[in-house]
């Protein structure tokens, strides 16, 4: 039994080595101190029982700690691994990492889209599922972008590639899941910091005992029970089991401190454009003044040429519509957040921007009050001496505005509120028409963080989209994007992302960092008990070495078990089967 013991335990006490040479007093240092004592004081049962089950348990720990990760290995295992490359018409079959920027691809029914790109020719249904968590496919047709590793399910696309590698949409999703993962949350450090001194006060009080009692089995089985195992890994597994579970909705938390402190939100700050709507917007009403309609419009599609502001792409795309030539580019175009841009064109300086920043005349005032109270925004093009046309713009509100904002009071936020650059017309309008509680009209990008600062303490969360959004993110306790192409920088700055534009998941984002919290504390709570029974009967000659370990390996499998059903937590918070509250 001796040998077999010590065969068993050849791990255990190899880990306890190395522990010891960087100075950390762990858990399998206080288990091989127990073994060798139950060996010196002849109790070879004991020590054998401890060595079998300690591993025992490691090796079920181990294999539940892969399984709570194993939401990031299925998005690993969807990369496709080749593509169908066009060569003037000849399709060729090549491997994945060969595909490059600029390619053509062809892609049929039934098949995986290899890479991210832009359709060139064709109408299909692509099951987005994996990507943005949208369960019905969706249509797409030329200049639609596509996502690699979504599945084709009828038609047939020839695409242009924009993304390969990693620098695919999904190549990102995995490292973010992959660095949020590796995250700790502030408990995660809370925690850390406890077992570091909890360990060595447990091996004095050990110590203590034994002289005290003249007792070396009592020592040795307090050494034994009192190990944290399952105190120490509470928190990490609800964290990675959630983390993972969210990556398969579209939802990607950036950490266990993004779920924490989502958790906490009482408070909603939104931006208008690109979140509460559409972010789409089109030109609806334009005049001039002074130059030819086209000449205006030609030029502010090219001023506009740089900038990804929604607001920007509309005119640009009423330009196109309109036939006009807009290829030229304009010179020192310098952008300004929150305001518009500058730029030279034909040796003539403009400007180009919101009515807040751009000076008008009394004829351009009374049709901006004319547009305005159509519901429009406005966006003037103006020289250096006068303005030389108006934009009315309208946008579209998400079909899923005004239910997500009903269904955040359900889950017991208190206030929500619009922050936008808009005028006062637009984002009443709105506002109304959503339902939300509160707005602030026509502010910069600072102006929306300072008015997120004057609510601190209110557990606030901002969401966003856009480069104008950066500042805002960063000032809010918690903060969530809405992801998609030419949203990085938010996506970048934001805690939490929703990979797709569907609004809806950010009530489920919240009921997703709730239950992980609540998940966290029952094993936390549970572990401290376990705990605080077992040492209680040590301490009254109740409890056995061996029954010690055995109850406390189980103990760390029923913390293990417990944060795997966040695994199975399903959309609209319900378990997958049988559709029972979780």
């Amino acid at each position: 039994m001796s040998l077999l013991t010590l065969l068993a335990g050849v791990h255990i006490f190899k880990k306890a080595l190395i522990d010891i040479k960087y100075r950390i007093v762990g858990i399998d240092l206080l288990v091989s101190i127990a073994v060798i004592a139950a060996f010196i004081i002849g109790d070879y049962f004991e020590a054998a029982a401890v060595t079998y089950l300690f591993t025992i348990g490691h090796i079920l720990e181990k294999n539940s700690l892969e399984k709570t990760r194993s939401a990031l290995k299925t998005l690993m295992d969807l990369k496709p691994t080749t593509g169908r490359r066009l060569n003037e018409n000849v399709e060729e079959i090549i491997p994945f990492n060969q595909i490059k920027p600029g390619d053509v691809l062809l892609v049929k029914p039934g098949e995986k889209i290899p890479v991210d790109g832009i359709i060139l020719e064709g109408e299909v249904y692509i099951d987005e599922q994996m990507m943005t968590g949208e369960s019905m496919p969706v249509f797409k047709q030329v200049n639609e972008i596509v996502y690699g590793s979504t599945l084709l399910q009828s038609g047939y696309i020839k695409m242009k590639t924009t993304h390969v590698g990693e620098e695919t949409t999904l190549s990102r999703i995995i490292h973010m899941v992959e660095e949020a993962q590796d995250k700790k949350a502030k408990t995660e450090k809370f925690m850390d910091t406890f077992s570091k001194y909890y360990t060595p006060v447990i091996v004095l009080f050990a110590i203590i005992m034994s002289v005290v009692t003249k007792d070396i089995r009592l020592a040795v089985t307090i050494l034994v029970i009192a190990c944290p195992g399952a105190l120490v890994i509470a928190t990490p597994v609800s964290f990675v089991a959630g983390i993972g579970n969210a990556a398969k909705k579209g939802i990607l938390f950036k950490g266990g401190d993004s779920i924490e402190r989502l958790s906490k939100t009482s408070m909603v700050f939104f931006d208008k454009t690109g979140t509460l709507t559409e972010g789409r917007p089109v030109v609806t009403r334009f005049k001039s003044y002074g130059l030819d309609e086209d000449e205006v419009l030609r030029i502010a599609a090219i001023g506009e040429s740089y900038s990804e502001h929604p607001l920007s792409k509309a005119i640009i795309d009423y330009a196109v519509k309109h036939g006009l030539d807009i290829n030229d580019k304009p010179t020192d175009p310098n952008m300004i957040i929150g305001k518009g841009i500058t730029f030279r064109y034909n040796n003539s300086k403009y400007s180009i921007g919101n009515d807040t920043w751009i000076k008008a005349n009394d004829i351009v005032q009374k049709d901006i009050h004319t547009f305005m109270d159509l519901g429009l925004s406005t966006i003037l093009l103006a020289d250096e001496y006068s303005v030389l046309g108006i934009f009315g713009i309208e946008d579209q509100i998400r079909h899923h505005s005004k239910s997500m904002i009903l269904e955040l009071r359900t889950l017991g936020i208190k206030k929500t509120m619009m922050l936008t650059g808009d005028n006062e017309r637009v984002a009443k309008a709105v506002s109304e028409s959503i339902n939300i509680d509160d707005y602030r009209a026509s502010i910069f990008p600072e102006e929306k963080a300072e008015i997120i600062k004057q609510h601190a303490g209110e557990h606030t969360l901002f969401v966003g989209d856009g480069i104008n959004d950066a500042i805002a993110l960063t000032y809010a306790d918690a903060s969530v994007a809405i992801g998609g192409f030419g949203k990085d920088l938010a996506m970048e700055t934001a805690d939490v992302v929703l990979m797709s534009e569907d609004i809806s998941k950010l009530p489920e984002a919240i009921r997703i960092s709730r239950k992980v919290k609540s998940n966290m504390v029952q094993n936390i709570t549970f572990a401290l008990l376990v705990v605080l029974v077992l040492m209680t009967g040590v301490l009254f000659k109740k409890v056995s070495m061996s029954i010690g370990m055995l109850v406390h390996e189980l103990s760390v499998l029923l913390v293990l078990l417990n944060a795997m059903r966040l695994l199975k937590y399903n959309l609209g918070g319900q378990h997958g089967k049988g559709h029972k509250r979780y």
